[in-house]
């Protein structure tokens, strides 16, 4: 999907010159128009060109579809409660294992959340305790109610050092695997 500046320069410069004309509005600079615009489907493509952005636009990973509030806490895959598998995928995440690599998104971290979220839902939040980026996270885990995330870290001790329980706003980049909305 590469836009083809060079035809949207010359698409705007025609668009110019038929415009000057236009507004000029001499019979002998009319002659000039018709006789050297061999193509007056100009337009046409613009209105082509529109629509791709649009789609593009559209289509945008990380355009957000909603935003939610929550309560954010951390988790290990070694607690004694846990199985170490991942109730969405069934992945074992013993060992320090924490993030996931995503067909659109690559590299992002692992959160549960509850059925609120379907399973490969991908959202975006900030936890500078954590990371001074924004944290991209996929739903691949459940166990919590409600709006909240719980996110898997390495260990117990570091959810408690570093990411605790806070309230976080968090946007929603993808509504389960199929980017459904």
């Amino acid at each position: 999907m590469k836009i083809n500046f060079k035809k949207v320069i010359t698409s705007m410069q025609v668009i110019i010159i038929v415009g000057l004309f236009m507004f000029i509005g001499s019979s002998s600079i009319e002659n000039v128009i018709k006789s050297s615009n061999s193509n007056l489907n100009k337009t046409l493509d613009l209105v082509a060109m529109s629509e791709k952005v649009e789609e593009v636009i559209a289509n945008d990973i990380y355009a957000v579809k909603d935003t939610y509030t929550g309560s954010l806490t951390g988790y290990s895959a070694d607690c004694p409660l846990c199985t170490g598998y991942l109730a969405c995928n069934g992945d074992y995440v013993r060992g320090g294992i924490t993030t996931y690599d995503d067909n659109q998104y690559g590299t992002v971290r692992i959160v549960a959340a509850s059925k609120q979220l379907p399973c490969g839902s991908v959202v975006k939040f900030d936890m500078p305790s954590v990371s001074s980026m924004p944290i991209y996270a996929i739903v691949l885990d459940r166990g919590v109610g409600g709006y909240a995330l719980d996110l898997l870290v390495e260990n117990e001790s570091y959810a408690y050092k570093y990411v605790g329980r806070k309230t976080v706003n968090y946007d929603i980049l993808r509504f389960g695997w199929n980017k459904e909305e």
